[in-house]
């Protein structure tokens, strides 16, 4: 798909991933890692923050425990990780820029969901003290029988629940792990923020570097709010 084309195409439905796409909490990950590191008394690995991004906490837990050489804190790491995150989230919510204006023009006219690895009382507590969980008709995260992205569970069972085929479905998403998972379940993927250098920039049908790109708000209002 390129990039002509997803901007003259008017999806039926669209996926939001949450941390850094819709709320920006990504810089709290990266503050939640480094205070776990230290609380262990470990030193981040070179490139560990890119390696993490968009992975659940769970997994990011295990990848500290074995970047580290401490497969035995794999629990108490994730566990240390999610709590220090919670309270950061918790002192400072703030949307990403443009993203309150596209939530609340696209909830006007179709469905929308949010598709996260996070965990769902962190996920709609975010979005509740932003003012933009009522606009969404499903949150959906990983869980016990639902597999985190990478894999496509998350964006198909979100698209299913929007009434919709995955194929007239846009996923809005900051992370490769999250745009290999929109793609794997079908869906088209527009890229938030700083495009990746080489051929990981064609995971995505398009990049912008906000959601308050000119061209994307052009699109929106010309393709949803018409």
């Amino acid at each position: 798909m390129t990039v002509r084309n997803i901007l003259e195409w008017s999806p039926s439905a669209i996926v939001f991933d949450c941390d850094g796409t819709l709320m920006d909490t990504e810089r709290h990950w990266q503050e939640a890692r480094n205070a776990t590191f230290r609380v262990f008394g470990l030193k981040p690995p070179a490139g560990f923050a890119d390696r993490a991004k968009g992975v659940h906490y769970t997994e990011c837990g295990a990848l500290m425990a074995e970047e580290t050489g401490k497969p035995d804190l794999a629990d108490d790491l994730a566990d240390t990780l999610l709590t220090t995150f919670t309270a950061l989230v918790d002192a400072d919510p703030v949307t990403m820029p443009g993203a309150a204006a596209l939530v609340r023009l696209a909830a006007r006219h179709l469905p929308l969901a949010v598709a996260s690895n996070c965990p769902r009382e962190m996920v709609e507590s975010c979005l509740d003290r932003a003012g933009l969980l009522g606009s969404f008709g499903h949150v959906v995260v990983a869980g016990e029988d639902v597999r985190p992205k990478p894999e496509p569970d998350v964006y198909s069972v979100a698209a299913r629940l929007c009434g919709v085929p995955p194929e007239e479905a846009l996923a809005v998403e900051d992370s490769l792990t999250g745009i290999e998972s929109a793609r794997r379940a079908g869906l088209r993927a527009l890229g938030v923020g700083p495009c990746p250098p080489g051929p990981e920039a064609e995971r995505a049908d398009l990049w912008v570097a906000s959601l308050a790109d000119r061209e994307l708000v052009a699109w929106a209002r010309s393709r949803i709010g018409a």
